[in-house]
């Protein structure tokens, strides 16, 4: 009985998968590339990389470089199983799956710890508009709360809400970026000498460049990087996935990446470091310096919306992969228990409670120092799907190379990103280990009773 079930399963799984409709062509799943890496990132990392002066400025380079690496490993794998629904069912296929569990878990993880920073930018460009929202560091820690708790209504209350409300925030969420890339074009326009060079007393001296201090800047600018996989998780939906998901990953991490570069280090090379260390709004302070206070208000407004944009997202992925990962036996079934609405509640209150939890214990300490520790915190939670991924590769025998150095990398942003950071993002992943073995303890006893 059992195995005709599991045969059962199977063909039914085959069938579904070639029904599948693929309506994501290459721009379109560029785009996904692009809206999953331009989110709350670029508008804190002026700031919290200042210091680093040519090195953070440097890291930017590197971090796109290693990016379009462990992109195209990713890529790869996602291409070698087009008929797989996505990069972590294949890394569950070819590594089995408890990897595909950690995998998964991991990603979990690396929404609600995200989340937590990302929140906390929307709340302190929330206080440019607002002062009293952000006038110590735990009531920023507060109103970041409380916009997750209202998104986690929202996603609660109807799925097609939260959708409608992700298109809005979409369309909004670039305006800032095209103002600041704007006035950096007439600031290097002014200083220009010759064919367009800049002048260098048109640039604030920056410190010099240190390698030492190199792969803990590249892991602050690979915050602003992560989300490169979404085409390769979403290529059981794009065409011919095994020529368009690598040609549409590496043109989101380019474009992006160019987007990162010109932005964070043009306000840096235009703006003192006093100035940024001082605000916790650098995107904001940087448009009202050349346009005025109003335009510095509006800017920060509309930061505010893409941040929330982006929680949006990552609010409604805290139920879907535990969701996925209950349906497929990976986790204990309530974890996939759906309410009226069709929404996993269990994994999506309990990440944001999570969330929660990080912004008011970080918000009795030193504010610049919980976002630090939150960004580093971020980029190890997202870094396991990208090791995982390179681990498949080389055991599909794709890109081997190219997954050694990727994994190498991995290794040294792991590093760069503090001990604290990888104790604490290594012990969230394990912590997915008794639930895994839960349910295959209830699997198997299922099984045995039929």
């Amino acid at each position: 009985m059992v195995r005709y079930r599991i045969q059962q399963a199977g063909v039914c799984l085959t069938d579904i998968t070639a029904q599948i409709e693929r309506p994501f062509g290459f721009w379109t799943a560029t785009a996904l590339v692009v809206g999953g890496m331009i989110g709350a990132g670029i508008y804190v990392l002026p700031g919290e990389l200042a210091a680093y002066g040519w090195t953070g400025i440097a890291a930017w380079i590197v971090g796109g470089i290693a990016a379009l690496m462990i992109a195209g490993v990713l890529a790869g794998v996602a291409a070698a199983r087009p008929a797989q629904s996505g990069l972590i069912a294949v890394i569950g296929e070819v590594l089995g799956p408890v990897y595909g569990c950690l995998v998964g878990w991991g990603a979990w993880t690396s929404y609600w710890a995200g989340n937590a920073y990302i929140s906390l930018a929307a709340a302190r460009y929330a206080a440019e508009i607002a002062p009293q929202l952000g006038a110590t560091p735990l009531r920023q820690a507060i109103t970041a709360s409380a916009i997750i708790a209202a998104l986690g209504v929202l996603n609660l209350a109807s799925l097609k809400g939260a959708g409608r409300f992700q298109v809005i925030t979409t369309v909004l969420k670039l305006i800032p970026v095209v103002v600041v890339l704007a006035i950096l074009a007439q600031l290097f326009a002014e200083a220009s000498t010759g064919f367009g060079t800049p002048g260098p007393a048109a640039l604030i001296p920056q410190a010099a460049f240190a390698p030492a201090g190199l792969f803990t800047a590249v892991s602050l600018t690979f915050v602003a990087y992560e989300g490169f996989e979404a085409a390769a998780v979403a290529s059981q939906r794009v065409r011919d996935p095994a020529r368009t998901v690598p040609r549409a990953t590496k043109a989101g991490v380019v474009l992006a990446g160019f987007v990162f570069l010109v932005v964070c280090a043009g306000i840096d090379l235009q703006t003192p470091l006093a100035d940024l260390q001082a605000s916790p709004a650098p995107v904001a302070m940087f448009v009202a310096r050349h346009l005025g206070a109003g335009a510095g208000h509006l800017v920060a407004a509309f930061a505010v919306i893409s941040a929330i944009g982006g929680l949006n997202t990552w609010v409604m992925l805290q139920s879907e992969i535990p969701l996925g990962l209950a349906r497929a036996g990976l986790l204990p079934a309530w974890f996939g228990r759906t309410n009226r609405n069709d929404v996993a509640a269990a994994p999506l209150l309990i990440g944001s409670t999570l969330t929660v939890s990080l912004l008011l214990v970080g918000g009795w300490g030193d504010g610049a120092g919980v976002m630090n520790f939150l960004l580093e915190l971020t980029a190890v939670s997202n870094l396991w799907i990208y090791v995982f991924a390179c681990l498949a590769a080389i055991a599909l025998r794709v890109m081997r190379v190219r997954a050694g150095l990727s994994l190498l990398l991995l290794a040294g942003i792991l590093w760069g990103s503090g001990l604290d950071a990888v104790a604490l993002g290594a012990a969230l992943l394990a912590a997915a280990l008794p639930f895994y073995w839960w349910a295959t303890r209830a699997r198997i006893g299922a099984f045995a009773s039929s």
